[in-house]
């Protein structure tokens, strides 16, 4: 599920790899959970940071793997203990392996490549293994260059962590400012299929998420009309509307009428702005307009506690039953509690 979180400089996600990343090392289970925690925090700041300097010095967009691989090569040899320069084996061996695949060619065409987080947390474990064996990598470029000096200056003061933002829906974030204005123009709306067209009006990648039919959920997450459609034929975008309702019929009749064009505006604010307007053309011949938006959960709109735990608790309990509210209570609590605790609630069967 694309359902996590997210910095809109990196066009990308950290904690998907480092999460998975740091649990996968033994050394965790004598951690405390604020020691543990510091350590997410070090790999959020090393992961955001390396991704905004590699496309600032990078002519293509790379996926989240490319990146977060240098954050988690980073925790996990804090973790370990090793020296400065086997820390500096290890980011530049984990930039050298990590996964530079092209981004926009999973937009364009969904599978489960997704984002390449999987890999890149797969190389910054073995990145910071190898090096502690004394295997050697080149520089980390993104790290060490100077055209990447500017993204670290500020390395400590500056907390990219406080500047992630979370997902509403389980989507791409790209289809979100769409779904966000067709929402804002449901309540005036009594029957979806008295609507004859679906105008949205956004910014080029996110008129790249074209899919109008999807037939799996991969599809169905990359996919700016079906993220409408479910929005205006169920009221928001759900797992049940990406993986159980594709062959719905009045969904798949309003993502056919979903029409996407462009704005050189909105084109200019990204990738830092992220925005979409609607307007719904009536069977009357009424034309519904809504007002410029932007997704929610960005920091300066961030979702209510309350809708976190929600989003949590509705993505959990169908997997994890009644273990999905005792590890909620530990993370809550994580701070003040040993990381064994966290530990023996993911590994339970």
């Amino acid at each position: 599920m694309d359902a996590h979180d997210g910095q809109v400089l990196t066009k990308g996600h950290a904690g998907v790899a480092l999460l998975p990343g740091l649990l996968a090392l033994p050394e965790v289970d004598t951690l405390s959970g604020r020691d543990f925690l510091a350590l997410l925090v070090v790999g959020y700041e090393i992961a955001t940071r390396a991704g905004i300097a590699l496309h600032a010095t990078s002519p293509d967009y790379h996926t989240s793997g490319a990146w977060n691989a240098l954050g988690m090569a980073a925790v996990a040899a804090r973790l370990r203990g090793v020296d400065t320069e086997t820390l500096h084996h290890a980011l530049g061996i984990a930039e050298f392996y990590g996964p530079r695949s092209q981004m926009m060619r999973c937009i364009d065409h969904p599978t489960m490549l997704k984002d390449g987080s999987g890999w890149g947390a797969m190389t910054g474990l073995s990145a910071a293994l190898l090096a502690e064996d004394g295997f050697t990598g080149a520089p980390a470029l993104t790290v060490t260059s100077p055209q990447a000096l500017a993204t670290w200056h500020d390395l400590g003061e500056r907390w990219y962590v406080h500047e992630q933002y979370f997902k509403a829906y389980p989507v791409c974030r790209w289809a979100q400012p769409a779904v966000e204005a067709v929402l804002a123009l449901a309540g005036e709306i009594r029957d979806p299929a008295r609507i004859s067209r679906i105008e949205i009006v956004t910014f080029h990648e996110g008129k790249r998420l074209h899919v109008t039919h999807p037939e799996t959920t991969e599809q169905a997450q990359y996919s700016l009309p079906w993220s409408v459609a479910c929005a205006l034929g169920r009221g928001t975008v759900d797992v049940a509307g990406v993986c159980d309702e594709l062959d719905a019929p009045d969904l798949k009749a309003l993502a056919g009428k979903v029409e996407i064009r462009e704005d050189d505006a909105f084109n200019a604010r990204f990738p830092a702005e992220r925005w979409a307007r609607a307007r719904l053309h009536l069977d009357s011949g009424k034309v519904l307009e809504s007002p410029d938006l932007e997704a929610r959960g960005n920091p300066d709109s961030p979702l209510t506690d309350a809708e976190v735990l929600a989003k949590y608790q509705a993505l959990a309990q169908p997997v994890l039953g009644e273990r999905a509210a005792r590890l909620r209570d530990v993370v809550m609590s994580l701070e003040t509690r040993p990381a064994s605790d966290l530990l023996a609630l993911l590994g339970a069967p």
